[in-house]
């Protein structure tokens, strides 16, 4: 009779949390071969071009909405700044104008969501969790819906912060 080992300090959880990863890992590589033996059968894959694969710095199948696209009407090219941008200390200076069809805002849409992501990401921290069970995929998952989040936050809430770096960035290409 052995007394201790790891069962006896885990209760045998260790065992029951190895066999229930094995047993993912075993379908998860079913799956995979799967999809393999489909893409040999119909040719998938061997004519890709780069185009194909990404679009615009993308993933092609990208399913998040992203800021592309998202102002394309004429008043766009000449818009005034929102939120913290819009303040100005001095009433006399002219107020500058944006033009939210460009990449350079389209680029600063995608910092201050970045920006948006991590302040979720530490509030998301605080939250206590009522299962105690977290498993990769529901984590991976749960970053994706707070990437959306923030990409809805960042179109919708009109922050400021993508106007003041546009109108900071662009003010060194107009010098």
């Amino acid at each position: 009779m052995t007394i201790g080992g790891i069962s006896a300090i885990t209760n045998g959880e260790a065992a029951s949390a190895s066999a229930k990863l094995s047993s993912e890992k075993g379908k998860f590589d079913s799956l995979v071969n799967e999809l393999r033996d489909a893409a040999k059968k119909e040719n998938i894959g061997k004519n890709l071009s780069s185009s194909q694969v990404s679009y615009d710095g993308r993933i092609n199948g990208d399913w998040t909405s992203g800021f592309s696209g998202s102002f394309m009407a004429e008043s766009d090219k000449t818009a005034l700044p929102h939120g913290a941008a819009a303040n100005q200390a001095n009433p006399h200076v002219q107020q500058k104008t944006i033009d939210r069809t460009s990449k350079l805002y389209e680029k600063s849409l995608e910092m201050e969501s970045y920006v948006v992501k991590m302040m979720l990401s530490s509030m998301r921290k605080t939250v206590m969790k009522a299962d105690g069970e977290s498993s990769y995929a529901k984590n991976m998952y749960e970053d994706m819906l707070y990437d959306e989040y923030a990409t809805m936050m960042t179109k919708n809430a009109g922050f400021g912060l993508a106007d003041q770096m546009y109108l900071q960035l662009s003010q060194g290409i107009e010098a």
